[in-house]
């Protein structure tokens, strides 16, 4: 089965993010949605406490096609919030894990065949509570990792506990399989041992994304280009696993 992914991310009022919190979106209520989760968006830091605000909301969500997401966008009142924000459309490489929505078709072999554009890599988690402190401690230094990892574009973290996930955006492929497999990122292996010998979650995934649309703005500026399609490796952009 085809699927694909979006993320949504927008700067809105404290009263429009309470409002996305308290109503996500449903499969039940919206056609072609798989599944969806919501939550505040912070910058990751490396720091041990997280610094989400209640001025930036998210949602990574999965869809059975392209024409549902349209649908969605083009005026559904969940939509809304995220009007003004960015929005990129995404197609799964590889996945590790599970996850709602996400179908178990989606290759697992660490070296997927890819053209080696750009990537975007979602870590989506369901947290034990008991696990909350280890959790933070090990993500804060696996964070740290990825702001200064060669490739690295973009970096968020997004939650709405016990739902917490991250999103990063990579110059290409293997940008991103470096972080994920190189042997000087000690700081990811520990984060990958550390819940295998105790998990963290009740459930996670891992997935990695070739991009095939970016739409809106984040901060003023979009981390690919306004109208920024999937092209061949031999062009660029027309502007400005685990995973």
């Amino acid at each position: 089965m085809s699927v694909i992914a979006s993320v949504h991310l927008a700067d809105v009022g404290v009263r429009t993010a309470l409002g996305v919190l308290r109503r996500p979106p449903s499969a039940d209520s919206i056609a072609g949605l798989r599944h969806a989760n919501v939550g505040v968006a912070g910058p990751l830091s490396g720091s041990l406490l997280p610094s989400p605000t209640l001025r930036r909301v998210g949602m990574i969500a999965f869809w059975e096609a392209g024409d549902a997401l349209d649908r969605f966008e083009a005026g559904h009142p969940c939509a809304e919030p995220f009007v003004d924000g960015w929005r990129v459309r995404l197609d799964p490489l590889r996945a590790s894990g599970s996850w709602p929505g996400l179908p178990d078709t989606i290759p697992t072999e660490r070296n997927v065949v890819d053209d080696d554009g750009r990537a975007l890599a979602l870590t989506l988690g369901r947290l034990r509570l008991s696990r909350t402190v280890p959790f933070l401690r090990t993500s804060a230094k696996a964070e740290a990792s990825v702001l200064a990892a060669p490739g690295v574009i973009f970096a968020t973290g997004l939650a709405r506990p016990p739902f917490v996930a991250t999103c990063s955006l990579w110059e290409s492929s293997r940008a991103l399989m470096r972080y994920a497999y190189g042997r000087g990122e000690a700081a990811h292996q520990h984060a990958i041992d550390a819940d295998r010998a105790t998990p963290f979650h009740h459930q996670s995934a891992f997935v990695r994304f070739r991009p095939t649309e970016s739409r809106g703005s984040l901060g003023g500026g979009n981390p690919l280009s306004e109208h920024w399609t999937h092209i061949a490796p031999s062009a660029s952009p027309n502007s400005g696993d685990r995973p």
